[in-house]
């Protein structure tokens, strides 16, 4: 018990005989200091006093499908901040492939009596995927927010990158430096943000012919860069960043440079690829500005307010560095696309 109210006080920044009045209801305790108290008690993973569960927690949850991706971390580094400015505290849950599923971390989350998750690159963005999860959060009255296009309307406010926008800046690039085959590598054919990019890439009278679905990883990216490439490709658009640095290593180890023999343009600019060799050209996604929205529209479903029901479509940035140039007027053949 002095261990607890030890850690306790110490996260909360009050004394343990502040944290002892909290836990026996005591009179004389502010509200606010009651409150961190509790958040302390929510985040420590203590049991709240039973006649304080009632009420819901300052806490609020941010569910990832991982962190080896940097856009992820950026975006909950941009949440966390504007949590904490309106005095709540991220839960910051993380698909892992040790089995901790979304499903599981939402359990967990209503069992914590958290006030609202954000979501972001969850399971709703792929059609194939079990959704019990969110109706269970829908039923239960719980505030949620879903980052980047969801499959179908889930009854949660969206935010989202315009993708139209996104692959219609990335194919004007390429095409002003004289690349008529342009390829995309995209995520899984049920992976709706790669529905969206797909969709906008054909608008504009590209081929399907050169598209390659793969996972988000950068072996995923190199094997599809390097198909792309024995069909005939000058440059790519890829669905994420990641995705890109796969692209480039396939292409550097058929024994072609970028961007002489072939560019590619990655999605995300996430930390780093200023610094990546070549410094990557990119389709910057406003992360600032979503993960602030975010939370305004979660806190205000939060304080019972009502929120827009349309979808959120925020303007992409085309970043362009060193991994994009003018197309090559002849190309070596790759010893493998020609055996």
């Amino acid at each position: 018990m002095r261990r607890r109210l030890a850690e306790v006080a110490q996260y909360a920044g009050v004394s343990e005989a502040t944290v002892s009045r909290v836990l026996n209801q005591r009179p004389g305790v502010a509200k606010a200091t009651q409150e961190l108290v509790l958040t302390a008690l929510d985040v420590l993973g203590y049991e709240r006093p039973t006649g304080l569960r009632g009420a819901r927690a300052r806490l609020v949850g941010l569910v990832l499908p991982e962190l080896q991706n940097p856009i992820f971390p950026a975006f909950a580094e941009v949440v966390a901040d504007a949590l904490a400015k309106r005095g709540f505290t991220p839960v910051l849950c993380t698909r892992t492939s040790a089995g901790i599923s979304e499903a599981a971390y939402v359990e967990m989350l209503l069992e914590h009596q958290v006030s609202g998750v954000i979501f972001s690159g969850g399971l709703y963005a792929q059609a194939s995927a079990d959704h019990e999860h969110y109706l269970r959060l829908r039923e239960r009255g719980l505030p949620a927010v879903l980052v980047n296009a969801a499959y179908e309307d889930l009854g949660f406010p969206r935010i989202s990158t315009d993708d139209r926008s996104a692959v219609g800046q990335a194919v004007v690039h390429l095409r002003s430096l004289g690349h008529e085959r342009i390829g995309m590598v995209l995520g899984p054919a049920d992976h709706v943000p790669s529905a969206r990019k797909l969709a906008a890439f054909e608008e504009l009278g590209c081929t399907s012919e050169l598209v390659e679905r793969t996972m988000f990883s950068t072996e995923g990216g190199q094997a599809a860069g390097t198909k792309l490439l024995r069909r005939g490709a000058t440059a790519a658009v890829c669905a994420s960043d990641v995705l890109a640095l796969g692209v480039i290593r396939g292409v550097r180890r058929e024994g072609l440079d970028v961007p002489e023999g072939f560019s590619v343009v990655g999605f995300d600019d996430s930390t780093l690829m200023a610094s990546t060799d070549p410094p990557l050209t990119t389709v910057r996604q406003p992360i600032e500005s979503m993960g602030r929205s975010a939370v305004t529209t979660l806190l205000s479903l939060v304080g019972g307010e009502a929120v827009s029901s349309q979808e959120l479509l925020f303007e992409p940035e085309l970043v362009v560095r060193a991994s994009t140039g003018a197309v090559a007027v002849s190309r070596p053949v790759p010893a493998a696309a020609s055996a």
